[in-house]
């Protein structure tokens, strides 16, 4: 047996309603089921799970980062199109660019560098879009 790869993350939100607004215009389809205290955000085989202040402020719920706070993610998207159209869809959701577009090496790098847009959500956690 061996680990095959990472089926989801999790990280406490604050700002319920506008982050998830925000996942929803970048592609992602979202999951209220859960709500009020947790919601998910998928795109293919990826899935961003969101723990509500009312999840993450409690004691009772300790299946958790202990020290995790909103604004805590780092996460890196794939951009399968080019640049012009990664910029286009970032100025319609009024997404200002933090760095970039710069060379990163990334987990499918195979000896050629991505390049790599930054910006951060409503709760402040960073997103790295890599064009390979």
């Amino acid at each position: 047996m061996r680990l095959k790869g990472i089926d989801h993350v999790a990280i406490p939100i604050l700002n319920v309603d506008e982050l998830l607004l925000f996942y929803e215009k970048l592609g992602f389809r979202l999951n209220r089921d859960g709500g009020p205290h947790f919601y998910s955000a998928h795109l293919q085989d990826t899935k961003l799970n969101f723990h509500a202040p009312s999840a993450w402020q409690s004691d009772k719920f300790t299946l958790r980062g202990r020290t995790a706070i909103p604004g805590c993610g780092d996460f890196c998207l794939i951009w399968d199109g080019n640049q012009d159209q990664l910029q286009a869809l970032l100025k319609k959701n009024e997404v200002p660019v933090v760095e970039g577009p710069v060379e990163r090496d990334g987990a499918l790098a195979s000896g050629r560098p991505g390049i790599s847009t930054y910006v951060r959500d409503p709760d402040g956690n960073l997103l790295e879009f890599i064009q390979y």
